[in-house]
């Protein structure tokens, strides 16, 4: 395999998603627990949102064929939101308040700012509209539409639209189990002294809070040392009873790269090497029933491409519906003269340009080991391979609200 040519992004991602199967288990769980997590069953509506015709506004309800050709009613009752329907005498209007069933027999409303309040009567406007202001039984939700869909990871508006059907519980998926590993013999944990040499590991806090952003429950261990045996007696143990096991570092070429090795040795390596920068000593395979994803180790590298490859790979684990990533279109507020032979990830940030414009800047620093390069970015500028970049040439730009959300 490491003489094979260098893997386009999109085939690497096709190849490592092909034939993956979503965890099968679900759980039935209150709809104030579920937020983030994926929807195993489709949901419908038992009833009609709203359920009766109801006033958009405040002001007076009466019926438009009443009305017709006369500027005052007698106001001759009240609604309010919770209140039984009124009776509406005929020719006569309701003070209705928003919320509020429409009186029987009425079919428009009028707002209050736009009529005259004289006692007992309204004057009504010189023009008004039928059916105004009136919002009708089910025209948000009709019962038994379906208002979500298995593989849908519900967001807030999605709790928001199952309380209003009156649903109080939901099926979901339950959440993958991921191991996390870091690879190096120069790692050490925050808060330890530094020997020459010696750099703290920021991949793991960094990995391990990705991942539980998308829901994810994690179990992490200490870095493994650079060394074969315990590397492979390490990926061994890790991948026992988790769905996805997910490392960093050790995955290139170098005298210390132990990892994907003992991948193969130890299961089965489907993936390496892929043509983008940062990132393209990324492995994927298995062992057993566990799914192995090898990112690189500088932390740039790990964090663009979990964003390309653990965030799919994670999604088609959890029974999700397949998305695709959403790209901006902005002008360029750089120069890239120099072009690479690999498909490149610049971090960026987007602004808007005096012209109203939105436009996107380079970060000076684009070394695989500045991570705080990412930090200053909120987003990638995508770039072809043996493509230069012009300043105010249009280029894509991947929101990292998109990645990672």
């Amino acid at each position: 395999m490491s003489g094979a040519p260098l893997l386009a992004l999109e085939d690497a991602q096709a190849r490592m998603l092909e034939g993956l199967r979503p965890v099968e288990d679900c759980e039935t769980l209150p709809i104030s627990e579920a937020l983030g997590r994926v929807l195993a069953v489709t949901v419908t509506s038992p009833i009609a949102v709203p359920g009766f015709d109801n006033s958009a506004m405040d002001g007076y309800a009466f019926a438009s064929s009443e009305a017709a050709g006369r500027r005052t009613l007698t106001v001759a009752c009240r609604a309010a939101a919770g209140d039984l329907p009124a009776v509406l005498p005929g020719g006569c209007a309701c003070r209705i308040l928003t919320g509020a069933p429409l009186p029987r027999g009425a079919d428009t409303v009028v707002t209050q700012e736009a009529c005259q309040r004289q006692g007992d009567e309204i004057v009504l406007p010189a023009t008004w509209s039928a059916g105004s202001h009136v919002r009708h039984k089910g025209e948000d939700i009709a019962q038994g539409a379906e208002i979500l869909t298995a593989g849908q990871r519900l967001r807030p508006q999605d709790i928001g639209v199952l309380a209003a059907c009156g649903h109080t519980h939901v099926v979901v998926r339950r959440r993958l189990r991921a191991v996390l590993l870091t690879t190096g013999d120069e790692l050490r944990e925050g808060g330890a002294a530094l020997s020459p040499g010696q750099i703290y590991d920021s991949n793991r806090p960094m990995l391990q809070a990705l991942l539980t952003q998308l829901g994810v429950t994690v179990t992490t261990a200490p870095a493994l040392p650079d060394e074969y045996e315990a590397t492979r007696t390490g990926l061994r143990e890790a991948a026992r009873g988790a769905d996805i096991l997910i490392t960093t570092g050790g995955v290139s070429v170098g005298d210390e790269d132990h990892v994907r090795k003992a991948l193969a040795d130890e299961g089965a390596l489907t993936l390496w090497r892929v043509s983008i920068k940062p990132g393209k000593p990324v492995a994927f395979g298995h062992i057993g029933r566990c799914q192995f994803l090898g990112l690189p180790g500088n932390p740039v590298s790990g964090f663009v491409t979990f964003a390309l490859f653990a965030r799919p790979l994670i999604a088609a684990l959890a029974g999700e519906t397949p998305r695709a990533t959403p790209v901006l279109m902005a002008r360029a507020a750089f120069e890239r003269t120099r072009a690479d032979s690999r498909r490149e990830f610049l971090r960026g940030r987007l602004r808007v340009a005096p012209d109203g414009v939105p436009e996107v800047e380079s970060c000076r620093q684009q070394s695989s080991g500045a991570l705080s390069s990412t930090v200053w970015a909120d987003g990638l500028i995508d770039i072809d391979a043996g493509v230069t970049v012009e300043e105010g040439q249009w280029v894509r730009f991947l929101p990292f609200a998109g990645l990672f959300g």
